[in-house]
């Protein structure tokens, strides 16, 4: 398993699947699957029956997963790959397109 560099927060596009060309931000990331939760994309039906925090019940529209791959960090407004690098003894990551830190 690779790497996975993307944090929740970032900002993202998706470049395969049906959502192909959405733009995002990061809610949940799942690093033992590979897998990003991202704002608004790969929406999914939950059938859901009446409880108490759903007094009505019935469809729910709600995110699923998408794999890591799926997606690409977008820096100043252009999707960009990440890499890391070594500055004054931490691992911070850098927009490879640029050349800047990101964090």
């Amino acid at each position: 398993m690779a790497n996975m560099k993307l944090k929740t927060g970032d900002k993202v596009v998706v470049i395969a699947g049906r959502d192909k060309g959405k733009e995002g931000k990061i809610v949940a990331v799942d690093k033992k699957n590979n897998r990003v939760l991202v704002e608004g994309i790969n929406m999914v039906s939950k059938h859901t029956k009446p409880n108490m925090q759903h007094q009505q019940g019935g469809i729910v529209k709600k995110e699923n997963y998408i794999h890591a791959s799926n997606v690409m960090y977008v820096h100043n407004g252009k999707p960009t790959r990440l890499g890391a690098v070594i500055k004054d003894g931490k691992k911070v990551r850098v927009a490879k397109k640029t050349g800047e830190v990101i964090d």
